[in-house]
């Protein structure tokens, strides 16, 4: 299964084509510089956009896979996107939006890709909020995958490459892949290595002119208030708090 997968994922590279890429011993302001780019602090919106929510099963949160319709309760999850959804659609009932979520348990960058056209191009979001690398990296400690952090650099830029081409005027948000230490499955053997991952995410952020939610340090910061575990059940998937905490991280980049 495993050596199908990467051959899947070589498969896509070879399709698409790439771009140099940013050096990632390289800091985000450095990047940023290089790339000629800047992050983006929020997002307009308009009458009648479509958001989309892209992802991992922090996204998904079991959501109902063939309930395909926009707004709605059970095909937007239990987790952040349903909670930031139904803060925007009461707070903004005059612009019509629909939002969508297409996230899948378990996805690494290439899988998203391998499906990036019908759940993700074929909608045509105005806005495309994207949460993804966790696995990129569990996986890959776990013997699971053969993927590196520059991998996950490459995938991930050649994805959004193609998404411009296609969808030129979207506005990304990139959330940043996070882990709580200390709490079930986040061990001694996350860090520092993940922290690459983190700053791959951010990089990548800054050279596609994103919003970037920095949710590392966001529940860092929580844990001021209450331990880890009450904000994720663990150190990867968030509680009930935890989502919460995530979806007003969220709406924070959306102007207005």
């Amino acid at each position: 299964m495993e050596e199908s997968n990467e051959l899947s994922r070589r498969n896509f590279i070879k399709k698409t084509s790439l771009a140099t890429v940013a050096t990632l011993s390289m800091s985000p302001l450095a990047a940023a510089t290089l790339a000629g780019g800047k992050m983006q602090k929020e997002v307009a919106l308009k009458k009648n956009d479509i958001i989309l929510f892209q992802g991992d099963s922090i996204t998904d949160a079991s959501r109902k896979k063939d309930d395909l319709n926009g707004n709605s309760p059970a095909g937007l999850g239990s987790g952040y996107a349903f909670l930031a959804a139904a803060q925007l659609l009461h707070q903004h009932a005059g612009k019509d939006l629909k939002i969508y979520n297409r996230g899948i348990s378990g996805n690494k960058v290439y899988q998203l890709a391998e499906r990036w056209e019908k759940e993700a191009l074929d909608l045509k979001p105005n806005v495309l909020s994207l949460l993804i690398g966790v696995n990129d990296f569990w996986h890959m400690i776990q013997g699971k995958y053969s993927g590196s952090v520059k991998t996950y650099h490459d995938d991930y830029k050649t994805l959004l490459e193609r998404t411009k081409e296609k969808l030129p005027d979207v506005k990304l948000i990139i959330g940043e892949p996070f882990a709580v230490p200390g709490i079930k499955a986040v061990d001694d053997k996350w860090f520092p290595a993940f922290n690459e991952y983190r700053q791959a995410a951010q990089e990548i952020a800054t050279s596609f002119n994103a919003v970037f939610i920095p949710y590392q340090s966001i529940y860092e910061k929580a844990q001021k208030k209450a331990p880890g575990a009450y904000w994720t059940y663990d150190g990867v998937h968030p509680t009930l708090a935890g989502a919460q905490l995530m979806a007003n991280a969220w709406l924070e980049t959306i102007k207005g």
